[in-house]
């Protein structure tokens, strides 16, 4: 899965899928037939699982047939269900003013104007940078998006002015970093605060399915009580008392 660029997410559902169908079957799945899995499709539809569901079920199981067992007969007899997609509902130009209009705080304000002027999911704008804004090229980058694939999406020139704005006042209360979060937000400060508390790093890590280090130790960055909380090995040294110099030397 990692060879061919799968997000973690993706990952973690295949894994899941396929330990649901061991189970279904009490035994190791290389051991397959058929009408095994026949009969586990039956099961999952008597039982009421959601037609989506059956069917990331069944990619996933495509995937573990082919790719990992080698055995494209198996996967063959895998079937996708059909179901009516719902079209989205799509607000007027003038109802999305007054959305953006209606916000009482410039954070949501620039939050929603992102996902709405660039076109960005909402896991998208929760894990943008503040390097992430491409001023020069007039990009934002999308590191993360959907199935961890990177593209650049559009930055308009209203748009860069409304996070500059964002950007300047959170900037003079030092709670902005360059290295930082576009828009720090509760995951954010989920794992900052673990880290505060000494919860090991790599477990925040797994935590928040960061597929490298690095992602992570990005929080250390702005985890001051860690900070803090460190001893100088200078103190460890015990040469300085205080009150045993005095201010004039």
């Amino acid at each position: 899965m990692r060879q061919q660029r799968f997000g973690q997410e993706t990952q973690r559902n295949y894994i899941r899928d396929v330990g649901r169908f061991a189970s279904f079957l009490g035994r190791s799945p290389d051991t397959a037939t058929a009408d095994d899995l026949r009969r586990f499709q039956v099961g999952q539809q008597e039982d009421g699982v959601p037609v989506p569901t059956m069917n990331s079920i069944v990619s996933a199981l495509r995937f573990f047939f082919t790719h990992t067992l080698d055995r494209p007969d198996l996967a063959r007899r895998l079937v996708r269900l059909s179901h009516p997609r719902k079209l989205p509902v799509v607000l007027s130009r003038d109802e999305v003013a007054r959305l953006l209009n209606a916000t009482t705080c410039l954070k949501h304000q620039a939050a929603l104007s992102v996902a709405y002027g660039a076109g960005l999911r909402v896991a998208e704008v929760s894990t943008l940078k503040v390097t992430d804004v491409d001023s020069e090229r007039m990009l934002l980058r999308v590191e993360h998006g959907k199935g961890g694939r990177y593209r650049n999406a559009m930055l308009s020139a209203d748009l860069l002015a409304l996070l500059r704005q964002w950007w300047k006042g959170r900037r003079q209360q030092g709670v902005m970093h360059r290295d930082g979060w576009l828009f720090p937000g509760l995951r954010h400060s989920f794992a900052t605060h673990l880290l505060e508390d000494g919860t090991d790093i790599r477990v925040i890590q797994v935590l928040l399915g960061h597929a490298k280090l690095d992602n992570t130790a990005l929080y250390a960055k702005v985890a001051t009580r860690t900070v803090r909380s460190v001893t100088s090995p200078l103190d460890k040294l015990g040469l300085f008392k205080p009150g045993e110099i005095s201010p004039d030397g």
